[in-house]
């Protein structure tokens, strides 16, 4: 979110390079073996070298070593020579650089935002045009890691844009999501840092959110009236009818039915695919998880305690001598009040609203999306996606996880840990 303040990191102090050393960078590559990294900085240590930055990474049996360091200028070519020596034996490549102009060495800002690029599949095609979009707005790519590969692919793009204060990637944001449709693929934008770290409350709309179904149209086909039914909640979620109108005039279709068809109905719920693995990840990592719908708490109550959900909240079907009566009782949870329980479960949380996420598909949560502090339409009407802050239009719930940069390997750990084993179903199960 482009809402917190931004210092300019180009001027916060950074360890400077001792007198009399010259920088240099040192880079090591080849198979990933036990005991590189001791050897390279073994070599280093007996040159005296002050280690100013160091990366390492691990990709699919290679390793990847860099240093930037300070050394003394008539030691350069020893250093270089006992780099390749010692590390020869370990199938090593080693470049040595001297840095000639040390002052762009030493500027390395964070990133200031992370992209995160979701599909089945990504192309190369897909991160080209990316790629492109971002040079575009003046943002640089730092860094790419994958965080996913089930049941989507997905990247991790940390980038520096040009103008990090406040809204100065308004533009590329909208650029970016003008890309979604036409490459098939999901992209989202975040600030970078503690303010995305921070998040600790996700709140979830239920019907096509959720669950695949709506809860109001499975009550009305034990009326017949499901087809009538639909055609006034998909004007509802357009935004085209007003919210508590519709339901009303929805629920009147179920006047006289038996209770009964309450337990029914929540019997035949369908969770969204990745929906038990998401919250069954957010609650291990301390998250708090909410539900609030504009379906029905009675229907609910069974799957709340079953995902053990910290929050749920949902209309109130009046029932009279064992027959529903076609009204609800209450307060009607409606676009207002959606957003109205966000900000009640923040504060019963500990929580600021810039902590908070709010995920949903319809045209009442869009004041609930408008509220948290990361707003994500799922597989929506247009009329949310247009002020969300990303959408996922593939039918998995586990997207809103790496949204948050919950890598793939980490849920699969986790589920390993507790289950003793990984919890991946065939994709064509999930759909």
């Amino acid at each position: 979110m482009d809402t917190l303040d931004t210092p300019k990191l180009s001027a916060l102090p950074r360890v400077e390079l001792q007198d009399g050393l010259t920088p240099a960078v040192i880079t090591v590559t080849g198979p990933d073996r036990t005991g590189v990294s001791a050897a390279t900085f073994r070599v280093l240590s007996a040159h005296q070298a002050q280690l100013l930055d160091v990366e390492q990474a691990q990709f699919r049996g290679r390793m990847n070593l860099a240093a930037y360091v300070g050394v003394e200028e008539d030691s350069i070519e020893t250093l270089k020579q006992g780099l390749e020596d010692t590390l020869r034996q370990h199938n090593q490549r080693v470049s040595l650089e001297v840095i000639k102009d040390n002052s762009a060495a030493t500027s390395k800002p964070r990133s200031t935002h992370v992209v995160v690029v979701l599909g089945n599949p990504v192309t190369a095609t897909d991160v080209s045009r990316i790629g492109r979009t971002l040079a575009n707005f003046n943002a640089n790519i730092d860094r790419i890691r994958g965080i996913a590969d089930y049941p989507v692919t997905g990247l991790e793009l940390w980038v520096t844009v040009a103008d990090p204060t406040p809204g100065g990637a308004t533009g590329l944001r909208k650029a970016l999501a003008e890309l979604t449709p036409e490459l098939e693929v999901d992209i989202a934008i975040e600030r970078a840092g503690l303010a995305r770290r921070s998040k600790r409350l996700v709140c979830f709309d239920c019907d096509s959110t959720l669950i695949t179904g709506e809860v109001i149209e499975m009550l009305a086909a034990h009326a017949g009236k499901e087809d009538e039914v639909r055609e006034v909640t998909e004007a509802a979620m357009r935004g085209e009818l007003d919210f508590e109108e519709s339901l009303r005039a929805r629920v009147a279709t179920l006047a006289g039915l038996d209770a009964s068809v309450i337990d029914d109905v929540a019997r035949d719920i369908v969770l969204t695919p990745g929906a038990r693995t998401t919250v069954r990840t957010l609650k291990r990592m301390g998250f708090r998880v909410a539900v609030v719908s504009g379906g029905f708490i009675q229907v609910l109550e069974d799957l709340a305690r079953e995902l053990d959900l910290d929050y749920v909240r949902a209309n109130t079907l009046e029932i009279k001598d064992g027959k529903l009566t076609g009204r609800v009782i209450g307060k009607v949870v409606d676009r207002a009040a959606k957003a109205e329980f966000l900000e009640e479960f923040a504060a019963d949380s500990g929580l600021k609203m810039h902590q908070t996420v709010a995920v949903g598909d319809g045209a009442n949560d869009i004041d609930m999306i408008s509220a948290a502090g990361l707003g994500i339409a799922f597989n929506a009407k247009p009329a949310l996606r247009d002020i969300a802050d990303t959408s996922v239009n593939h039918p998995f719930l586990d997207e809103v996880l790496h949204i948050l940069g919950i890598p793939r390997a980490d849920i699969d750990a986790s589920d390993l840990e507790e289950a003793g084993a990984y919890r991946r179903v065939p994709l064509e199960q999930t759909l």
